[in-house]
């Protein structure tokens, strides 16, 4: 399989401190990745460092062989590599299908905001809405959802931008523990259905262990094992790392 995303030696410090140390991982396209690790150990950090937020200080990072490393920000995002946040970036006093339209983005102009909204949006986005489960809700505000569905509403609105590779930031963080499996399942589905890969951040291990095909642990802002999930649950550097951090 060909890599979709290819990270080469990257180090990220902040001030005297090492958030990433010397980190190498490859994401073969359209597969499910995980990386875990304790609170503190770099992986935000490496997020950000891939969406270009925390410029490098050493290293190579590609995405489809393009250098992310030297583009801006918002130069990215139409490569087709999107994320989302531990924390929801939503407009809460929008409704969802408002949210899904202006989240598309038609055009790099600044200007193109203050365009008028194509008609053709509206299919789009309440197909999308309908597949994430949230039909019902569109012409709701989105602050008025729960938590668990505003983190649905921001993978929709990523969904809308039909990108290559979503990176998810703790997508099952903070939901009630009986909306986890429907989220999996949407995620496994979004995989399929868009082909898209996905590189996802996530502490619950169960849901590691359902959806993802191979993860990368990190502890003190350096890689410490990669494998399948299976492995990576029994690796005793894995465990201690754990078990260490509490």
């Amino acid at each position: 399989m060909t890599n979709i995303l290819e990270v080469n030696n990257v180090s990220k410090y902040f001030g005297g401190v090492k958030a990433n140390e010397d980190i190498s991982l490859n994401i073969e396209q359209g597969s499910i990745v995980g990386l875990i690790g304790p609170n503190g150990s770099g992986k935000t950090t490496l997020f950000n460092s891939i969406v270009g937020t925390h410029p490098i200080d050493k290293g190579s990072i590609k995405f489809e062989g393009t250098e992310l490393s030297t583009l801006l920000v918002n130069e990215i995002p139409p490569l087709g590599l999107l994320r989302t946040f531990q924390q929801t970036k939503i407009y809460g006093q929008m409704t969802c299908m408002m949210n899904m339209k202006i989240s598309k983005k038609t055009s790099n102009n600044y200007f193109s905001m203050f365009e008028k909204i194509p008609k053709e949006l509206d299919e789009e986005a309440e197909q999308i809405l309908s597949f994430v489960g949230l039909y019902e809700k569109r012409h709701l505000r989105a602050g008025e959802l729960s938590f668990g569905q505003q983190k649905l509403l921001e993978l929709a609105m990523a969904l809308m931008n039909e990108p290559k590779m979503l990176m998810l930031d703790e997508p099952t963080a903070g939901i009630n523990p009986t909306l986890i499996n429907g989220i999996i399942d949407r995620l496994i589905k979004i995989n399929d259905k868009y082909k898209i890969t996905l590189f996802v951040i996530e502490h619950n291990m169960r849901v590691v262990m359902n959806l993802v095909q191979h993860v990368y642990c990190m502890a003190h802002g350096k890689l410490l094992a990669d494998g399948k999930p299976e492995e990576i649950k029994n690796n005793k550097k894995v465990i201690d790392a754990y078990l260490g951090a509490h």
